[in-house]
């Protein structure tokens, strides 16, 4: 019968003078020689192992960030609509910020870090956006004494990149050029006639679900969202379908399709490489999934739909189709264009 392994506990090297834990056979020192210091590190060695938790605040100088990420993980990572999110997050921070105390955030570090990633911008503000609302989860449950600044790159401009009508119908017929890439042909119809984000689209089916959103072929509605999915800032909301795709959807169901795309008989989990394969061979640059449902709101707008309407079809915020889109409708500015041709 094997033996029970013992807990971490302290040990005196005598010749050294130093207290040594020792756990799972491994003898860690500590570096100290005074009992009471040692017992310390032992405490501070259990809490980084996730053995204990501290009990009451600590102080940024005393706690490390990737005890902070583990708590937000736990206590905060499940409650969220999508927590493989904060999981990506997380683990690209620990490999910067993991042995570092929260003392350690400040404006330098966060820079640092930013040039450690060399990603993009938007890949580093979500990042730090995750250690932001980390430290702040701590303070607010009493884990941490006070939240240090996370201090973000500056958000970079908004893309104008959108899609002519030549350019959709290149892409749409480059997709279904290929076998390989068809469904992409579907995909781009959906996003461009009603602006939906692409991890909504893939998750669409013919009937009603609870792990993605679903296509009501008998009312013409499009619904975003299933019905366990939680809400979320990406709002997902049920929007009255184009006559033109209605007719396409409702060939597919006959066709025997269950997913709105569908992959050899499967939902697609992503379009990154097909996506960009037709985009290839369509002679496009610049072009992501996104842009397709920039391209639909930028259409909208140039047709003279209204901030309203555009916000609540697309359900994006009224002040993101002001800042991004509202330069492309024919009412912008109207009025001041108007005035300043009236005659005195």
């Amino acid at each position: 019968m094997p033996r029970t392994q013992k807990p971490a506990r302290l040990w005196y090297k005598k010749e050294r003078r130093t207290w040594y834990i020792i756990d799972a056979g491994k003898q860690i020192s500590t570096g100290v020689s005074d009992r009471g210091e040692a017992e310390e590190a032992l405490s501070a060695y259990l809490v980084e192992k996730g053995i204990v938790r501290r009990s009451g605040p600590a102080e940024p100088a005393n706690i490390t960030i990737s005890e902070v990420l583990g708590i937000y993980g736990e206590e905060h990572g499940s409650s969220v609509a999508d927590p493989a999110r904060i999981g990506y997050a997380i683990t690209a921070l620990m490999s910067f910020w993991g042995s570092l105390p929260v003392a350690s955030i400040n404006g330098t570090t966060c820079r640092r870090y930013a040039t450690m990633r060399d990603r993009s911008v938007g890949t580093v503000r979500r990042e730090l956006g995750v250690l932001r609302a980390a430290v702040s989860h701590c303070q607010r449950e009493g884990h941490i004494t006070y939240a240090p600044s996370v201090v973000m790159p500056d958000k970079p401009d908004a893309k104008d990149r959108w899609l002519t009508r030549s350019e959709a119908a290149r892409l749409i017929s480059a997709a279904r050029s290929d076998p390989r890439s068809r469904h992409i042909a579907w995909f781009t119809l959906i996003s461009l006639y009603t602006g939906t984000r692409k991890s909504a689209v893939l998750g669409l089916q013919f009937t009603p679900n609870t792990m993605g959103g679903w296509i009501d072929l008998d009312r013409g509605i499009l619904h975003r969202r299933g019905h366990a999915e939680r809400s979320t800032k990406k709002r997902r909301g049920s929007v009255p379908m184009p006559t033109k795709l209605l007719a396409h959807m409702r060939r597919l169901q006959a066709n025997g399709n269950r997913w709105a795309v569908e992959y050899k008989g499967a939902g697609c989990l992503d379009v990154k490489r097909s996506f960009a394969r037709s985009c290839r061979a369509a002679d496009l640059d610049g072009v992501t999934p996104h842009t397709l449902k920039h391209t639909a709101v930028t259409w909208a707008l140039q047709r003279g739909v209204s901030i309203a309407d555009a916000s609540s079809y697309f359900s994006t915020s009224i002040q993101t189709i002001e800042t991004v889109y509202w330069h492309h409708s024919p009412d912008f500015m109207r009025s001041a264009v108007d005035a300043m041709n009236r005659r005195s």
